[in-house]
């Protein structure tokens, strides 16, 4: 972090104004800095401002250094120094003590901090009965609690949150005012006589006593109403949950049906980590995971085999050997789970793809179809967001969901980002996110979901609107993505048109490659990289559609190198939604029909295919009717995973296909069986451009054999990824030898959807570095289209600081 400011030589009394910029407001900081300034015999005062945590210092020339060095190391857990800008002031008078004082209104310079989970110590007096705050749900101090969820403008003081109408009852106000307590200046700090009150109330909105479920409370209720097979709603930190018993498979179902989401894996919550160990294959890296104060969903290996004590449904994760998992990070969460010996899935409050209530009364609005039951809390959410979702992949954690305990933490761009104009990045039309760039940091939103859905898109809308508020955001230029159909292009676009702001459109496998630069720290100035964009759809430069491509690329450009073969997509969407229409465009591409029949007539899949219009399917490719041809690495497992028959007839959610093929491959095929046996790709060059492609013709007819010998399908997805790994490290060799001279460094750059699957991965990772490789993947932001604003963001910088916007 820099550290600017003069260093004192002389051991006499010197004064300075101290600025901390970051992570520094709502995580104790203030009080941190009061307790080293006693220490170390500084006079002076501490204050919140919009340039973050500002100091006034007066003390020994050794004291201050030292001072700032304690600052540094004694950080709270919560923050992050981005910056520390010393400057010597004139010492007019001698100071004699050392105050905290009221907040300044200036120019927004600082961060807002992330939801944490409760911490070790709040826990503890939720459960002490001799505690004043004996299981009150709102339990929390300046190291844990809701920050984000409930601010409305910062700085961040209880002004400018929701938690404003609630006034300190003397013992709060006592510890808010007393430095040396933990609770010092906590801006959320409540307690049952002051703060926010839970209460738990049937579909009607009448109250449910507590007493007549046989409970303590609101919170222990909700277990008893779980245990016995009801879907509850909970008001949680960011918005509303539904909870039912993960090991009812009536009460899953019934989950599913009602929230109209047909396969889709939902979460799961824990007690503790020993119930989760049950199920679970838990490493130290998920474990730290799970206990930190981000508390996000992990993705976990399940256990095969039953235990006596509980069974998980089969409707929580259908087709998948994974769970997420989380524990609680709440207080209240703790309390329902308290007596919770199996896992609960806790899902979002809302219906498929639509952002998740956060009002009382619209949650009871849309939501009484699905829960009987409602534990209501009258603290206001500020801002909605979403938990979070990581899974180690390459011995690495992998935010595949940035949303809760992340966002909207700023992001420090590299050098020569330093200067980078204001500037705002609309993202792209999944998983979106959007992102504000300023001097240097990038401010990346939480995940807010697929534009396609009109109540996410009107909450994509307010949320750009209440950033920009947030951090007082007047932008020089808007990024947006090449793609003519995205809500969040046209959107750009109107608002370009509208105010005459300068608009930079990017293509979007160039947005993915910029995205993980930008995260490896790699400089504005570095020179360009293989970069591997492996995903479902993006708008390609050419007009057509793109999926699978190898780029040469830096922050300002990029030249497309190889790509995945160009297959039609027949019924344009609709062939994402039947997985069928991939397989038959991709036999029809490489053998067609009659060769099909004639060599494989015996096995199901032509017994499949041949009842489906395929006379229909070929006239459509033949005169090019909404069938787009597309390189896409996504269809491609689409196509594959309907041919072994995972998901073949309808995918229902995206990606569907790949996920389920992931998830049947053979661990010892994978890690054992020679590569001999992986189904082959050659390398050819396409007939108009010469750009070389991967050629899949002899890997559909190795699956095709196999097929006919019905070899298992596990063993079938483990030969498909090893080829598939196989073939795309070969594409990059071959390119990074013809290109030898334009890339300096034997480095690629992985990003796209397609690499949260970690059987490629991992294969793709260990075959590079084995042939000397340096490896460049995401870990900090989703390598899917949630990434994708960070790198627009990135590009438009870079155009910018370039003064070259090509």
């Amino acid at each position: 972090m820099p550290d600017s400011g003069p260093v004192q030589v002389e051991d006499k009394i010197a004064a300075e104004r101290i600025i901390v910029r970051g992570l520094v407001q709502g995580v104790g900081f203030r009080p941190t800095v009061w307790r080293l300034a006693h220490d170390f015999k500084i006079h002076g005062s501490v204050t919140n401002s919009g340039r973050g945590v500002e100091i006034t210092a007066q003390a020994t020339a050794h004291n201050l250094n030292d001072f700032i060095k304690s600052i540094k190391f004694n950080a709270p857990r919560l923050s992050r120094i981005d910056e520390i800008n010393r400057m010597s002031i004139r010492n007019s008078s001698e100071l004699f003590d050392f105050q905290i004082v009221e907040s300044e209104t200036t120019a927004i310079r600082t961060g807002v901090v992330p939801d944490a989970a409760v911490c070790e110590a709040c826990l503890g007096e939720t459960f002490d009965a001799s505690a004043r705050r004996f299981r009150y749900p709102f339990t929390n101090c300046t190291h844990c609690g809701p920050r984000f969820s409930i601010v409305q403008d910062i700085p961040y003081d209880r002004g400018n949150t929701t938690m404003s109408d609630f006034e300190m009852c003397t013992d709060c106000r006592a510890e808010y005012k007393k430095p040396s307590d933990r609770r010092f200046h906590a801006q959320p700090i409540a307690c049952c006589k002051c703060g926010p009150k839970v209460w738990l109330e049937c579909r009607d909105g009448n109250p449910l006593a507590s007493n007549s479920v046989e409970a303590q409370d609101g919170p222990d209720a909700v277990c008893t109403l779980i245990e016995d097979g009801h879907i509850v709603a909970v008001k949680g930190i960011g918005g509303f949950q539904l909870a039912c018993d993960a090991s009812s498979e009536t009460a899953v179902s019934r989950l599913r049906k009602l929230k109209h989401r047909e396969r889709k894996p939902f979460a799961l919550m824990v007690r503790d980590i020993d119930t989760a160990q049950v199920f679970c294959d838990i490493n130290e890296a998920e474990q730290r995971l799970l206990k930190s104060h981000e508390s996000p969903v992990v993705v976990l290996d399940r256990l095969s085999g039953r235990n006596q004590n509980f069974v998980i449904a089969h409707s929580v994760a259908p087709g998948l050997n994974t769970f997420g998992v989380m524990l609680p990070n709440t207080p209240l969460h703790h309390l329902i789970l308290q007596r919770m010996t199996r896992p609960i899935v806790l899902t979002s409050g809302n219906l498929s793809d639509e952002p998740q209530c956060i009002d009382n009364k619209k949650a009871t609005e849309k939501l009484c179809h699905i829960a009987k039951y409602f534990l209501m809390n009258n603290r206001p959410i500020a801002q909605r967001i979403d938990d979070s979702v990581v899974k180690v992949l390459a011995g690495q954690p992998r935010v595949f969901r940035r949303a809760r305990g992340y966002a909207p933490s700023p992001f420090v761009m590299p050098n020569g980002f330093e200067g980078s104009p204001s500037l705002l990045a609309f993202g792209g039309e999944l998983k979106n996110t959007f992102c504000l760039m300023r001097d240097g940091k990038a401010i990346v939103s939480q995940h807010i979901g697929d534009l396609e859905n009109a109540a996410a898109y009107s909450d994509y809308r307010h949320n750009l609107g209440l950033y920009e508020t947030l951090y007082q955001h007047r932008p020089a230029a808007l990024v947006c993505d090449l793609h003519p159909e995205y809500l969040s292009g046209k959107l750009a676009r109107k608002r370009a048109e509208d105010t005459q702001i300068p608009l930079f459109e990017t293509q979007h496998h160039h947005a993915h490659i910029a995205s993980c630069l930008a995260e490896n720290m790699v400089p504005l100035d570095a020179p360009p990289v293989i970069g591997v964009a492996l995903d479902g759809l993006g708008f390609g430069d050419d007009g057509t559609f793109w999926g699978g491509e190898f780029l040469l690329a830096d922050y300002l450009g990029f030249k497309r190198l190889g790509t995945f073969k160009p297959v039609a997509m027949p019924g344009g969407v609709q062939a994402i939604k039947e997985p069928w229409r991939s397989t038959y465009a991709h036999l029809a591409a490489e053998m067609g029909w009659p060769h099909f029949e004639l060599n494989y007539d015996g096995i199901a899949l032509f017994d499949f295919l041949k009842d489906k219009p395929r006379a229909a399917l070929d006239s459509m490719i033949e005169q090019k009717i909404n069938s787009p041809f597309a390189s896409s690495c996504g269809r491609l497992f689409d196509a594959v995973a309907a041919a072994i028959g995972i998901c073949r007839e309808h995918a229902v959610y995206e990606g569907q296909g790949a996920i389920e093929l992931e998830a049947i491959v053979d661990e010892n095929t994978l890690s054992n069986e020679s590569d001999s046996f992986i189904y082959p790709f050659a390398i050819r060059r396409l007939d108009v451009s010469n750009l070389p492609y991967l050629e899949p013709y002899n890997m559909w007819r190795a699956i095709l054999d196999d097929l006919a010998v019905k070899t298992p399908a596990g063993v079938m997805a483990a030969r498909f990824h090893k080829g598939l790994a196989d073939a795309i490290v070969r594409m990059i060799e071959k390119l990074y030898r013809d290109k030898k001279t334009e890339i300096p460094e034997k480095a690629a750059v992985l990003s796209g959807g397609v690499w949260q699957n970690k059987v490629l991965l991992e294969q793709v990772i260990i075959r590079l570095e084995r042939l000397d490789f340096k490896v460049l993947t995401h870990r900090l932001f989703p390598s899917n289209d949630g990434g994708l604003s960070l790198g627009q963001a990135a590009i438009g910088a870079a155009r910018l600081l370039s003064r070259s916007p090509r």
